[in-house]
């Protein structure tokens, strides 16, 4: 098999990686956006992606041929005399072509998509040569048939690649890109610009084979210079040209299309150019038939080869920029990490309903299990203890006047505790949005602009106002019996044993539960001392980071009661408290999240396991095969 064959069959392998690689990209820089990496359109290896490797890798052989170089030196002379006629229009002006001028083959359309071969050009057909010096926003490329050109050869004129205009050199590098041979046109001025020198250094790069004019060269007397520029031109970018040629300082020969080329031979041009002869000095040569004469299929692998490697390159390539997302994406870990594990709420005192209160859902909830001769009697205590306190609950009443009603209470510690976690909150984000990293910072100060505060708090009483703590208690009391059921059916029995038992026996668990003001004695004491007096506070820590809530409450008390009898009554009734509290706390948790957060911990739970994320496995695993098969 020849080094061609093999070489097809590589780039036929090549062009699967780098079409599915561009979807991937797409998906992986979406979900990267956080990071605010650099843009994919402003990489240089992705623009090489769009508009050089995935148009031509797996076509068929063809050659774009760029005519390439600074302000006004004589482009668009060039290409008319590579074309055969006034194809692109000429100025004495500086920046006088702002829009690339294409030929292509006669036959070229029917087995290649133009727009395919120049993706970022509006195509639009050349009717009129003046059209190309139009200024416009739009990226235009004029196109025409040429019945002279090669088959597979397409020529270009393109914008000056140092103009003032910057759309200019955008387009110019747009052409650049897709080219695969340069036409470098040059002249004792124009040879060694910082511009001219980066646009082909570039080239050089990419794999680009370049051939050099010298125009507006006088001679004899610029023969021992040109030589000198060549040197400079060739250390300064790094290229061998395929060959050289200097056109002569004489403008009605320009116009009248019938400039003399003269080719030279030097030791700058690669030694394995297309014409191996030794060129006549003095005897006029058509560049049209160099070009004709180019090693079409070699200097398109050369070409692919270049701008598969600058996509593979470990600096500036993809790989560059995979390694800045990863780092970005560490940096936000260990501020995620600080974010998720130092919690945004930590709440000292989270209220708990008076212990009368969860009592009495208590009793509801075994009066509701209960049947025959136990509900009836429970029934009956029940009653008989509500005509026996009265008289005690009305005598604190006069003490003390009125008192909101238990839940009620509640209500209003609970909304103090809100205030006091909503301030915290803000607290918290100031202070990671001015000590965080520089994503969290600016993703923070977005929450934290304006009357966020007053906003979030305003929702906050609306909907704090609108809940049933009724309704919320005897849920949680239902779950937890449940559970209790399920987890300890030993101290359900016992508990079961308690409320079924004659009502003589009542009075004893009153006892036994007396400190937790569970039972009568606690209805008798709840009253005289006040609600708060009987209810517990529960430390709550609610990491809205991570969406996470955690409630603690008497948890000294419950290991030193938790042994065995009452003192596993105690601690299950504590741990009852703890379970309510920390379904409250879980619901500032969720408003927070909804109305403050958003979607940020998600975004950042997104980011920082985004190197796992199937987009960048995609992108690594086609990356990885492309540096194999180069």
């Amino acid at each position: 098999m020849n080094s061609t064959s093999s070489g097809e069959q590589l780039f036929q392998e090549c062009a699967g990686h780098v079409r599915s690689l561009l979807p991937a990209l797409l998906e992986l820089e979406r979900q990267a956006a956080i990071f605010r990496l650099p843009a994919l359109a402003d990489q240089e290896w992705f623009q090489l992606l769009r508009q050089k490797l995935i148009p031509q890798l797996g076509e068929q052989a063809f050659l774009v041929t760029a005519v390439v170089g600074g302000t006004n030196i004589g482009k668009s002379v060039i290409f008319n005399h590579l074309a055969g006629g006034r194809a692109s229009a000429t100025s004495p002006l500086a920046s006088g072509t702002r829009h690339p001028t294409c030929l292509v083959p006669e036959n070229f359309l029917k087995t290649h998509q133009l727009k395919d071969v120049f993706p970022d050009f509006e195509l639009v057909p050349w009717t009129d040569a003046s059209l190309a010096l139009e200024e416009t926003d739009s990226n235009r490329l004029y196109w025409r048939i040429s019945k002279e050109l090669p088959e597979s050869l397409l020529i270009l004129d393109t914008p000056d690649i140092d103009s003032d205009a910057r759309i200019n050199w955008v387009r110019a590098d747009a052409v650049r890109r897709s080219a695969d041979v340069l036409i470098a046109v040059l002249t004792q001025q124009k040879y060694n610009d910082a511009a001219v020198r980066e646009f082909f250094r570039r080239a050089g790069d990419e794999g680009r084979a370049v051939i050099v004019i010298f125009n507006q060269v006088l001679l004899p007397e610029d023969e021992p210079y040109w030589p000198v520029w060549l040197e400079t031109f060739c250390r300064e970018t790094g290229l061998q040209p395929e060959s050289v040629y200097l056109a002569p300082a004489d403008r009605r020969a320009a116009e009248e299309l019938r400039l003399p080329f003269f080719e030279r031979s030097h030791a700058c041009c690669r030694a394995d150019g297309a014409d191996q002869r030794s060129p006549d000095p003095q005897l006029p040569v058509n560049p049209a038939a160099h070009l004709a004469r180019l090693r079409f299929p070699e200097i398109r692998m050369q070409t692919l080869k270049g701008s598969l490697r600058e996509l593979c390159h470990p600096q500036r390539g993809l790989a560059g920029w995979l390694r800045e997302l990863r780092t970005a994406s560490n940096d936000l870990g260990t501020a995620a990490t600080r974010l998720t594990t130092e919690g945004l709420i930590q709440i000292r005192h989270w209220p708990a309903p008076a212990n009368s209160v969860i009592v009495t859902f208590l009793r509801k909830w075994w009066q509701q299990q209960q049947t025959g001769w136990a509900r009836s009697i429970n029934t009956a205590y029940n009653a008989l203890g509500k005509t026996l306190l009265w008289p005690l609950q009305a005598a604190g009443k006069a003490i003390r006047g009125d008192t909101p009603a238990p839940m009620e209470d509640y209500r209003e510690r609970e909304w103090a505790a809100v205030l006091n976690a909503v301030e915290e909150v803000f607290e918290r984000l100031q202070w990671m949005s001015e000590s965080g990293n520089d994503i969290i910072h600016r993703r923070l100060e977005q929450l934290l602009e304006g009357d966020a505060r007053n906003r979030l708090i305003t929702t906050l009483r609306t909907r704090h106002a609108q809940i049933q703590f009724e309704d919320e208690l005897e849920s949680v009391v239902a779950d937890q019996m449940s559970e209790l059921q399920l987890s300890r059916p030993d101290l359900f029995k016992m508990y079961r044993q308690l409320n079924n038992v004659s009502a003589a026996v009542r009075p004893v668990t009153s006892i036994v539960l007396f400190s937790l003001g569970f039972g009568p004695a606690g209805d008798l004491v709840a009253p005289l001392l006040g609600h708060a007096a009987a209810s517990a506070v529960v430390h709550v820590a609610a990491d809205v980071a991570g969406g996470a809530t955690a409630a603690i409450a008497g948890e000294a008390a419950v290991s030193t009661v938790a042994g065995s009898g009452s003192g596993l009554l105690q601690a299950w009734f504590h741990q009852l408290q703890t379970a309510f509290s920390a379904r409250r706390a879980a619901w500032l948790s969720d408003q927070l999240h909804r109305e403050l957060l958003g979607t940020l911990p998600d975004e950042l739970q997104g980011a920082v396991t985004l190197q796992d994320s199937p987009a960048c496995k995609l992108v690594q695993q086609h990356l990885m095969r492309l540096e194999s098969l180069i």
